[in-house]
């Protein structure tokens, strides 16, 4: 008995990788385009950066909107880089900052996600201190976590 696409609940329509944008983000975006041909899914990559304004709070002289701007600048630009080399059809290409599981679940319900893909290094340090480990407990659709070599 075969199944239709649209019963089938592993029939992923569009698929979201989250990246650090470290050379391991060339593994995730593949791996998950591997994934996205078969099934004729979208995909679309997300790098979230940390909002460093929100995080000091005492005098220093550095125009922190400014640096926010360039950092989120460049994040888009090598974001653009790994769609050029994915080897699949690149839908979105999204660049945030703040919490990332704040803004994983925005783009989750802003753009119809059903799958999020994301890796996991698998060292001392993170064990203790991993972002796939923030979205494990909150992210509302299926997490498809890659190993990655440390």
């Amino acid at each position: 008995m075969s199944q239709s696409l649209e019963c089938n609940p592993m029939a992923y329509q569009h698929i979201l990788v989250a990246v650090d944008l470290t050379e391991e983000s060339q593994l995730l975006v593949r791996r998950a385009a591997e994934l996205a041909k078969p099934l004729g899914a979208k995909l679309s990559i997300i790098h979230i950066d940390i909002n460093y304004a929100e995080l000091y709070t005492g005098l220093i002289d550095i125009n922190f909107a400014e640096a926010q701007h360039h950092m989120l600048e460049d994040a888009q630009n090598q974001l653009q880089a790994l769609a050029d080399h994915a080897d699949y059809p690149v839908s979105h290409t999204l660049v945030g900052s703040g919490d990332l599981s704040h803004e994983i679940i925005n783009a989750i319900k802003e753009w119809n996600i059903d799958l999020v893909v994301t890796g996991y290094h698998q060292d001392f340090w993170s064990k203790l201190m991993s972002s796939t480990k923030q979205l494990l407990g909150v992210v509302p659709v299926n997490l498809l976590v890659v190993p990655l070599e440390s």
